[in-house]
């Protein structure tokens, strides 16, 4: 008896667990773009040189009936979409969507915008943030499947110098990764960038944090 008592407090444990990272998948579409905050090593610095919310971005596509994001981490990927969840902090994400998506991405467009993106698999994740198809990183990619498969800019690119560099945490990554040459001239965009585009309208925001 306090063996069946055991696995039944284990089973419990495990489907509140499981259902807790499930994801109502009923308004989601294909093209939505999804926002979290990473646990990675250099989130923070992100986030303070892009005053951002947000540090990292990917794209929902699916495949066989399953969510997938494509992401740019090491290397550039598909995951399925409750596993690209519990990795952000607090399980927390946004979903935004192409405002007038059901006629601008239709199936042609999203199989381009798919074709685009499979051109981008197994490149390495791109820590110097250089705008080059030779790596890249989570938002750049965002940014290149929708410009080059939907004919779409989600917003502007910047340079780096426009940027916040001044904070110790910013200046120390960017001393390990450039030394004293940053290339403050480099075109790039950030997850926040693309979170505020007017083009984006926000259809999900997760209860978790």
């Amino acid at each position: 008896m306090k063996k069946i008592t055991i696995y039944l407090i284990i089973f419990i444990i495990l489907s509140f667990t499981l259902s807790s990272f499930s994801v109502d998948l009923s308004n989601v579409k294909y093209g939505d773009i999804i926002f979290q905050n990473s646990l990675s090593r250099q989130s923070k610095a992100i986030e303070l040189a892009t005053h951002s919310k947000y540090t990292h971005v990917g794209i929902i596509f699916y495949k066989d009936s399953i969510p997938f994001v494509l992401e740019a981490v090491h290397p550039v990927t598909y995951t399925k979409l409750d596993q690209w969840i519990v990795r952000g902090v607090d399980d927390f994400y946004v979903i935004k969507r192409l405002t007038g998506s059901d006629s601008l991405l239709t199936s042609d467009v999203i199989q381009n915008m798919i074709f685009e993106g499979d051109k981008f698999l197994n490149k390495r994740y791109d820590r110097y943030f250089n705008w080059s198809d030779a790596e890249l990183y989570c938002s750049e990619l965002v940014w290149k499947v929708f410009e080059r498969g939907a004919d779409i800019e989600l917003c502007e690119l910047k340079k780096m110098k426009e940027y916040d560099l001044s904070n110790p945490i910013v200046k120390a990554v960017m001393q390990r990764r450039y030394g004293n040459n940053p290339p403050l001239e480099e075109s790039m965009v950030s997850p926040e960038d693309i979170a505020d585009s007017e083009l984006l309208t926000e259809i999900y925001t997760s209860t978790k944090k």
